[in-house]
């Protein structure tokens, strides 16, 4: 019981990580369509790639996202990732806590 505990102990950890580095991802993609950045450019390119789609996908699902000119699915993205990394993270870890 131990094992399963530390295991899912660890999926929570790594889960917090993941959450925390996709935050500071779509937080430089809002950042950057503000200064619109060179679009060749390699790191901008990978941080459009990771953030794109997720933005897609929000804008589809909350058409009133994008509003006046201003699209407002990063801020929805920030929400949703700490909503889960208080909630859902945080219910893991407590749970693992609670198997020792």
């Amino acid at each position: 019981m131990i094992l399963f505990a530390n295991a899912l102990s660890a999926v929570a950890f790594l889960a917090g990580i993941a959450l925390k580095l996709y935050f500071w991802v779509v937080l430089a993609s809002a950042l950057m369509s503000w200064i619109h950045p060179d679009p060749y450019n390699p790191v901008v390119r990978v941080i459009r790639q990771l953030t794109e789609p997720v933005f897609y996908r929000v804008r589809k699902a909350l058409p009133f996202t994008y509003t006046s000119g201003i699209d407002f699915s990063p801020v929805v993205v920030l929400f949703a990732i700490e909503l889960a990394d208080r909630v859902i993270v945080s219910s893991l870890a407590q749970y693992a806590m609670t198997m020792h």
